[in-house]
């Protein structure tokens, strides 16, 4: 089974060619790289408001975006970072009055972090244009052409997951 680097180099492979999919591919490229930095942009100046680092953002997101309660463990998978620097991240945020450690079920070893709900109204406050501004993008889309924008952004995400993983 080849690996996600490997699938990667295989496609830029076949895009060699001066080809309108090479030039399609590298406009794909540009925007999501411009995308990127637009999001990180807010996402750092969000961070330096609040007296946080970058990473301490994408932290809060996990917690925010976990289907399940999201515990230290989970968190240092999601990051990709070491017991001790996401303790010292969670020291952060808790410090900061952004999530808090609670420890709820039978098992007191088993700690959750929980995102504090004056501080989700706070980042909800400061994302605000982020979201209207997805909202406003969304509008110029029909349903069919969002699902399939979900579904390449879903598959882009899984592909990046496995080059994360695979660098390890």
């Amino acid at each position: 089974m080849a690996t996600a680097n490997q699938r990667g180099q295989h496609a830029h492979e076949r895009g060699t060619g001066a080809g309108p999919e090479t030039s399609d591919l590298r406009d794909l490229a540009v925007q999501l790289r411009r995308m990127n930095g637009e999001i990180n942009r807010l996402v750092q100046s969000f961070a330096g408001r609040y007296g946080l680092h970058a990473t301490d953002v994408q932290a809060l997101a996990a917690i925010l975006d976990a289907p399940e309660p999201m515990t230290p463990g989970r968190l240092r998978e999601h990051l990709g970072l070491t017991s001790g620097a996401v303790t010292a991240c969670v020291d952060r945020l808790e410090r900061a009055g952004h999530v808090r450690r609670v420890r709820e079920s039978a098992d007191r070893r088993v700690v959750h972090l929980r995102y504090v709900t004056d501080a989700r109204a706070t980042a909800r406050t400061y994302f605000r244009p982020l979201a209207e501004a997805a909202a406003a993008t969304r509008s110029r889309f029909d349903e069919g052409e969002l699902a399939v924008v979900l579904r390449f952004l879903t598959a882009m995400n899984e592909e990046l997951h496995h080059v994360r993983s695979d660098d390890r």
